[in-house]
């Protein structure tokens, strides 16, 4: 039985770096947010968003789609680095540009190919859930990981809009997918045969293990990054398998993170608030 632990893995290494780094992150991204949250409209009005993008994006030209993202990522970059260096402007760009200059310049190379564009991939799914996770609460995260999962479902099964807007990106290497060789090593015709997992999914699973280490607690947290792993695991196995070729990554996320959750315990009721006692005199 064929079977892959690379993708776990780089899943389980993603989400834990970017649950570590918000701990220390978030307070600074807040500040910069003026402490801005996620309401119900906000997380609809996204979801709704993000499912209108990705299903008319095979109308959409390409040159536009990559003006699009390139725009996208760039500010990211310029956005992040601002904040954390202390708003010096003449530094932010520096990574944005590096960045463009890459891409324009060796994105039809083996370099960028092979190396560059899973490198950035990882990077942009750290620095999104950074970004996004600082917004989001318990309420709005498990509102919106239902929304969520349930509008994955429909693109990749049921009108298959994903997987098409998942090759116009790919096609324009642009770091959306981050692929890894299947682990241990397999070839298909003379192929080395790689796993892919989209930038999205990793921002969710990311996602979910922040706002667990804010309700429970980081061991908690780290549990529940490990049942995301375990659960990915299974389902790939299957699907490397039997098939299908495309499959909702939310659903094998959140089948990992639902039962740890469901088990933890908030941290102010592993430390309840001491009730002040009196005497009385008789």
């Amino acid at each position: 039985m064929l079977f892959d632990i690379a993708m776990p893995l780089t899943l389980l290494l993603v989400t834990l770096v970017s649950a570590f780094l918000n701990e220390k992150a978030e307070g600074k991204l807040k500040t910069t947010l003026e402490e801005r949250e996620f309401t119900m409209k906000d997380i609809v009005l996204l979801v709704t968003g993000m499912a209108i993008v990705v299903s008319i994006m095979v109308f959409i030209p390409q040159m536009a789609i990559m003006v699009l993202f390139l725009f996208s990522y760039s500010s990211l970059l310029f956005i992040i680095t601002y904040i954390f260096s202390n708003k010096r402007w003449h530094v932010s760009w520096i990574p944005p540009a590096m960045f463009l200059l890459l891409y324009v310049f060796l994105r039809d190379t083996a370099i960028w190919s092979n190396y560059l564009v899973n490198i950035y991939g990882l990077v942009f799914a750290v620095l999104i859930t950074l970004y996004m996770g600082s917004i989001f609460t318990w309420k709005t995260t498990l509102i919106f990981g239902g929304i969520l999962t349930i509008m994955d479902i429909i693109l990749v099964l049921v009108t298959g809009s994903m997987i098409t807007a998942a090759h116009q990106t790919a096609s324009l290497k642009l770091p959306v997918i981050v692929q890894v060789p299947i682990i241990p090593l397999t070839f298909k015709e003379g192929q080395l045969q790689l796993m892919g997992l989209g930038l999205g999914d990793f921002f969710f699973a990311g996602l979910l293990a922040i706002q667990a280490w804010k309700r429970f607690g980081k061991k908690t947290a780290i549990m529940s990054a490990v049942g995301m792993t375990i659960s990915f695991f299974i389902f790939v196995t299957v699907l490397i398998n039997y098939g299908p070729t495309f499959f909702p990554g939310t659903v094998m996320i959140i089948c990992g993170w639902l039962p740890v959750a469901l088990l933890g315990t908030p941290k102010n009721a592993e430390h309840p608030t001491p009730v002040p006692q009196t005497t009385s005199h008789l």
